[in-house]
């Protein structure tokens, strides 16, 4: 039987046999993070995409990110290390479904969370990240705006916007929404001198208990910064992970043990070795979008960059 390490070093020799560059979400595991040419979240690993001068990119995450990697990056061929790794929330609600809810209310725009598919992107008018929701509702000049497809988001968002009016769906991500006040209390109870840190994709309660709010890309950033040494973390538990590797000298608590998406944890190190495989022989599957779905949602994202810059 092979070791990790030993996987790693084919993974690196396909790598540069093949030119391909490998982009991991933060919330995959170690192995596959430590091959990884690019890591970050989701809307940094799509516009880090473009920045590289490799033509072959290898998705290690869900599928709605590689949609977003091949729409920001047409030109270039798009891979997926699992194609079955998918997101609850992104395929929560098909297009249509976001039509007929928009035509309920009169003069509004359609804002999508980057958690969505290209379908559902194509049907919206601008794509916002956790990080640029407020900022980019805020310079929209439409007042009634519904925002798809996470609730609590959304609900941050509005805190952030009262002179805006959103609309919501029933939507979110089905593990921070899970996360109750009395586990952020318990959690609170128990380590008193860390700080909370959470994602907006939690309930409105548990965001107004922490101490910050933000991305995974600030939370990690806030928890590697801060002079504090103890941290609450609230979103997927492998950032607790990660950052107890990268800070041996500060402590981090998770919020909950439920907050773990099965999704993230669905691409293995051997898939990834797998898929670099099959690239090198000519065989592997490229991502694909059909030509209107393509053009539309990537208007949405062109003014996402447009009034979030």
């Amino acid at each position: 039987m092979r070791t990790i390490r030993e996987i790693q070093d084919r993974i690196l020799e396909l790598k540069k046999e093949t030119g391909v560059c490998v982009l991991a979400h933060s919330y995959q595991s170690p192995d596959i993070l430590e091959i990884a040419d690019i890591t970050g979240d989701s809307y940094k690993l799509s516009a880090a995409a473009g920045e590289t001068d490799a033509k072959k990119l290898l998705l290690c995450g869900v599928h709605f990110m590689a949609e977003t990697a091949k729409l920001l990056n047409p030109e270039k061929q798009v891979f997926e290390a699992n194609p079955d790794a998918g997101c609850p929330m992104a395929e929560q609600f098909p297009a249509e479904v976001i039509c007929a809810a928009k035509e309920k209310i009169p003069g509004c725009a359609v804002v999508a969370y980057v958690n969505t598919t290209a379908e559902v992107k194509a049907v919206s008018d601008v794509c916002v990240t956790s990080s640029s929701a407020v900022k980019i509702v805020s310079n929209m000049e439409q007042k009634e705006i519904l925002f798809i497809p996470d609730c609590n988001l959304g609900a941050y968002t509005q805190k952030h916007c009262p002179d805006k009016h959103l609309h919501f769906l029933p939507g979110g991500c089905p593990q921070h929404s899970a996360i109750t006040a009395d586990e952020a209390r318990a959690a609170k109870a128990a380590h008193p001198d860390a700080l909370l840190l959470v994602h907006p994709e939690c309930r409105p309660e548990i965001t107004e208990m922490a101490d910050y709010v933000g991305a995974t890309s600030g939370i990690l950033n806030y928890a590697r910064k801060s002079d504090a040494k103890a941290f609450i973390i609230g979103t997927e538990i492998s950032i607790v992970h990660h950052l107890s590797l990268e800070c041996p000298e500060k402590r981090f608590y998770p919020l909950s043990n439920r907050l773990c998406c099965p999704n993230m944890r669905a691409t293995s190190i051997m898939d990834v070795e797998r898929v670099l495989r099959e690239i090198a022989e000519g065989s592997a599957a490229e991502l694909t979008l059909p030509e209107d779905i393509a053009r539309d949602a990537r208007r949405c994202l062109d003014e996402m960059l447009r009034l979030g810059g």
